[in-house]
């Protein structure tokens, strides 16, 4: 009932009787009174005035499962939200889920991690109040060898909600974080449960820096958020459901041609390392190559010294700048 209070709330944009409220949720004028004093505790600014009902104000940068349920206009995705002020990780989470009939769709998220993960086994920083720590658990009916691209998708979703959000042009260093003026602003990471010949379940973990003001010593010369790309600070729910909304357009896109042959002029448009010379580091070699985009999938096609095109798959493989990050 509170996700829906919440909605008709933003919807309407001026006072909603008591009366009203009660006839549409069937539910007593005593448990709408408690119901908005819950949201008041929650951060929401709520007025009330006698005989004219109750009016939303403004709403802080509140991160919960009623927020974001109350901001999504998806089919499917984030449709059943899981939150939590803290947990290990949402990933965790997420294929826990997994492994128990969780549905397609099921959104994970939370205000802080213990246990935050990033690329091969990497920690990643998340301190309560400030970024976005969320997973998708998806049912792809797809062969697991496609799964990888699913991480292109939504690298492309989350680049392409930032930009819509503040503004900025929002770029992806291949193959699974976004960058802003060349810093890293958010980390995606995918895992998955196959069987032979069918994928599952897929748990997609992203993870943005948003309001994040500090880093650790290690990562401050090639992290940021968008708090300090803009000097403004954003509302976490605004964005998870602005990543939701681009994701489930971009999946359909992608599910419907069976690669990214359909995402990759777009996804090109963002890539920082396009056309730009990069140090290849495979398990063992290291060499220095122009990319040159995407093929339909996901590989990164690169075109060597003498000429020769070589096709990336990004497994163990990274991407770096030949004088920096990207």
């Amino acid at each position: 009932m509170k996700n829906e209070i919440l909605r008709l709330m933003k919807e309407s944009g001026t006072y909603i009787s008591g009366q009203r409220l009660c006839d549409e949720f069937k539910v007593s004028r005593t448990s709408i009174w408690k119901m908005m004093e819950q949201l008041k505790r929650e951060g929401y600014a709520i007025e009330a005035v006698r005989n004219r009902g109750y009016r939303l104000i403004s709403s802080p940068d509140v991160l919960s499962e009623a927020e974001i349920s109350s901001l999504l206009n998806t089919e499917w995705a984030g449709k059943k939200i899981v939150y939590f002020s803290e947990m290990d990780s949402t990933n965790n989470r997420a294929k826990e889920f997994g492994e128990k009939d969780g549905a397609h769709g099921t959104l994970v998220a939370a205000d802080s991690q213990r246990a935050g993960k990033g690329r091969r086994g990497r920690a990643w920083s998340s301190p309560p109040g400030e970024s976005i720590y969320m997973t998708l658990l998806l049912r792809p009916q797809l062969a697991p060898d496609k799964a990888p691209m699913l991480t292109l998708v939504m690298g492309l979703s989350v680049a392409e909600a930032i930009q819509k959000m503040t503004g900025i042009k929002a770029e992806i260093k291949w193959p699974n974080d976004i960058v802003v003026n060349e810093k890293k602003v958010c980390g995606i990471l995918t895992e998955m449960a196959t069987e032979m010949e069918y994928i599952n379940y897929v748990a997609i973990g992203v993870g943005i820096n948003v309001n994040q003001q500090r880093f650790p010593e290690d990562i401050a010369r090639t992290a940021s958020s968008l708090y300090k790309e803009t000097g403004k600070t954003y509302r976490r729910s605004e964005l998870i459901a602005a990543v939701l909304e681009r994701f489930e357009e971009n999946y359909a896109v992608f599910l419907q041609a069976g690669d990214l042959s359909g995402l990759k002029e777009a996804y090109d448009a963002v890539l920082v390392n396009c056309g730009r010379e990069v140090n290849v580091l495979e398990p063992g070699n290291e060499y220095r190559a122009f990319a040159e985009g995407i093929n339909e999938y996901g590989e990164l096609i690169v075109k060597l010294p003498g000429g020769q095109e070589k096709q990336i798959f990004a497994g163990e493989v990274s991407v770096r700048g030949i004088y920096g990050y990207v």
